[in-house]
């Protein structure tokens, strides 16, 4: 079974290396650059969970890997149009592409591209960065990936998944309610995103500010409010974690938009917030924190675009 993973950053390149780590062929489709620095020194990962220092296969063109039996998707949302084009030569009349990207509106994309029947459901949640010599440094316990059929049934491309993730190093499970469950991460995902970017500040000081947890709860709820009117009201259990995640948040307890932005990045503001605003907006849902988030973020963007 051979696996085709776009990129070899933080996300991409820690789930592939655990399943090399397991002896599965898996090939990464990397950039020039980045595909001669991990041949020259390997793919290192410092980790939580275990250290390593692979020697992966690499290709810079998805034709050099025809027919894959799984393509894995793992960029940022605003690199999707440049990473459909990159993965289509891999992409043969049995290849299944599974996203891990943030939000939903990546499934529109993927659909009209491939077929909805190429695509499968997935998503995933781990701290970790690219450092600057190119290795992997993961932190913490969160090594999440979680795939699955979007209408919920049992499938044999599914059961082949579960076969290579089997012996990994890493938190892995199929789904039976994958578009459920990566709404629960949705969810969490905005409502931290935008809040915390739009106060500029960690969530354990936005926690402290006046009004901070009003602010937070009322970004939680548009959002809720949004998956509820399509059909996948939040599980309790994700609104429990929203609320440990407040009430034991520290100076760093951060989202990853906010780090990117701090450092005057690329950030996900059309996919992450501005999708479910405009998805808000088409049910009739008032959302003036995501709003007003993404409307901060829209400026940083503009302002970051004119230097």
């Amino acid at each position: 079974m051979k696996i085709l993973i776009l990129g070899a950053g933080a996300t991409g390149g820690y789930f592939g290396a655990r399943l090399v780590q397991a002896s599965r062929d898996v090939t990464f489709l990397l950039r020039p650059a980045r595909a001669d620095l991990v041949r020259e020194h390997g793919l290192a990962l410092h980790s939580a969970h275990g250290d390593a220092l692979l020697h992966p296969s690499v290709v810079t063109d998805a034709a050099e890997v025809p027919n894959a039996d799984f393509v894995f998707l793992t960029c940022k949302a605003y690199d999707l149009a440049s990473a459909v084009d990159a993965i289509a030569p891999a992409v043969g009349p049995h290849t299944t592409v599974v996203p891990f990207l943030n939000g939903m509106a990546h499934y529109d994309v993927l659909d009209a591209r491939f077929g909805a029947a190429r695509v499968l459901g997935g998503f995933c949640a781990v701290h970790a960065t690219l450092d600057v010599d190119g290795s992997i440094r993961q932190w913490g316990r969160v090594h999440r990936i979680r795939f699955g059929e979007r209408d919920g049934s049992p499938s044999r491309r599914v059961r082949a998944l579960e076969a290579a993730f089997a012996e990994t190093n890493c938190d892995w499970a199929a789904s039976s309610d994958i578009l459920g469950e990566s709404w629960g991460k949705w969810i969490m995902l905005a409502s931290m995103a935008g809040v915390l970017c739009l106060m500029r500040a960690d969530l354990a000081t936005v926690m402290a500010a006046p009004h901070g947890r009003e602010i937070y709860d009322a970004a939680v709820e548009e959002c809720c409010a949004v998956a509820r009117a399509t059909g996948h009201a939040p599980d309790p259990r994700v609104l429990d974690g929203i609320h440990r995640m407040c009430e034991n948040a520290t100076r760093d307890t951060t989202a990853s938009m906010l780090r990117d932005l701090r450092a005057g990045h690329r950030v996900e503001a059309d996919h992450t917030i501005g999708d479910m605003v405009r998805r808000a907006t088409g049910f009739g849902i008032a959302t003036p924190v995501l709003s007003a988030a993404y409307c901060h973020l829209k400026c940083y963007e503009a302002l970051r675009d004119t230097g």
